[in-house]
């Protein structure tokens, strides 16, 4: 069964347009690209979002070695198309153990990063005065990124690439600037026809945080 669209900033269930607007809202947030339900994740899954989505939807590629992709979700409806897409994939981190990243990119205002950060949101706030924390190649361009006060369970990162907010949220927090050392980022749009070849795992429940 279809499940309910969802406040991308909060848990609360989105109420669809009426007569008075066309747009979806939340009782807490007011106006929003609401949060599609989660389905398990596939390459098809995948390409389909890439294929509708108006912002980045973006993909570590290659994967590191042993990673899954576990988890696809967008923030729109189908007058907007997607807003804001996240992709999911875990693997084997750099200390230890089993790591796990969120990548986020959406337009200003939709709120989804800030949410898998921890952070009130919806933006990062005011541009940080600080040096770049980390660097990353994003559709291969050079992309600064600057770390975010998140909660001590995680590490989050935020920058700008193809005119979108760009959010990093990984766990365990000690694995987060290790792992963004040799990572690269493709836009999912530009890579459609390889994305069969993306190994998927189940579904994690980070895409969905209380």
């Amino acid at each position: 069964m279809k499940g309910t669209p969802t406040c991308p900033r909060c848990s609360e269930a989105a109420h669809p347009p009426g007569l008075w607007s066309s747009a979806w809202t939340c009782p807490v947030h007011g106006e929003v690209a609401p949060l599609q339900p989660l389905v398990q994740p596939s390459p098809d899954v995948l390409a389909l979002v890439a294929k509708e989505a108006r912002v980045p939807a973006w993909l570590p590629w290659p994967l590191p070695r042993g990673w899954l992709v576990t988890g696809v979700a967008h923030a729109g409806d189908d007058r907007t198309g997607p807003r804001a897409v996240a992709l999911a994939c875990s693997g084997p981190a750099p200390l230890g153990g089993m790591g796990e990243l969120v990548l986020v990119a959406e337009e200003p205002g939709v709120g989804l990063g800030a949410r898998y950060a921890g952070l009130p949101g919806p933006d990062p706030g005011e541009a940080p005065s600080a040096p770049p924390a980390a660097r990353l190649q994003a559709a291969g361009h050079e992309t600064a990124l600057w770390c975010l006060p998140a909660p001590a369970d995680r590490a989050a990162f935020v920058g700008e690439a193809r005119g979108c907010w760009l959010w990093l949220v990984l766990w365990p927090e000690p694995c987060g600037a290790m792992l963004l050392e040799d990572l690269e980022l493709a836009d999912a749009r530009d890579v459609v026809p390889e994305l069969a070849l993306v190994p998927v795992g189940a579904l994690t429940p980070r895409l969905q945080p209380e």
